[in-house]
């Protein structure tokens, strides 16, 4: 890919082009040892996994083209996330896709592959959420970041979708944007059995 982009465009133009410096692409082009964080930052503007690690399972990723632009089908799985009590799912299946660029999938780092779309129910999270409106977890991104919100399965089994907080290691807490709602916690042992299903990383909103 390197090769025929510098081919095309040119070394300098196509340096500029991915965001890399002029010497991280002759160290490619010449084979010489490349940083590993310059190998990170190329992969991530050429819309590729850099990955180390033992080998895992990756489901296929598909590419549609409208006028000029790629965009990657994200699936729509039939299953409600509760902004509130908690939502009881049976047997999840796919509902259906929405197509999303793919430059904007990488200008995020989100990868088509490792995210899907769900539907909220309640106003516990009103008026960030809504009930009815289609968010995108990323199933990646399961380590709490303080005032995030993310997609969890609680102790009892139930999807909820909450902003968390990490407090010492100690507890976590549970909180809703709709103000009517009382902030949760969840300590010792029920903090293990908190499943953190992903962070929502876009949202749409129902009308």
């Amino acid at each position: 890919m390197i090769k025929e982009g510098i081919k095309e465009k040119g070394l300098r133009p196509y340096a500029r082009d991915l965001g890399v410096s002029v010497g991280v692409l002759r160290s490619i082009q010449s084979g010489r040892d490349t940083p590993y964080s310059s190998l990170k930052d190329l992969a991530r503007a050429l819309g590729l996994e850099f990955y180390i690690g033992p080998p895992r399972e990756t489901g296929p990723i598909y590419i549609v083209s409208l006028d000029g632009a790629d965009y990657a089908p994200i699936p729509w799985v039939d299953a409600r996330l509760a902004a509130g009590a908690g939502a009881e799912n049976g047997d999840v299946s796919l509902q259906g896709a929405l197509a999303f660029r793919r430059d904007w999938l990488r200008e995020r780092d989100i990868s088509p592959a490792s995210v899907c779309l769900l539907t909220v129910t309640g106003d516990s999270m009103a008026p960030t959420l809504h009930d009815g409106d289609l968010v995108m977890i990323d199933e990646r991104r399961t380590a709490i970041r303080n005032r995030h919100v993310y997609a969890l399965v609680d102790i009892d089994g139930s999807a909820r979708v909450k902003r968390l907080d990490l407090v010492e290691n100690e507890l976590i807490v549970l909180t809703s944007d709709n103000p009517t709602h009382p902030a949760e916690t969840r300590r010792g042992d029920d903090m293990n059995r908190l499943r953190i299903l992903g962070e929502i990383v876009w949202s749409a909103h129902a009308w």
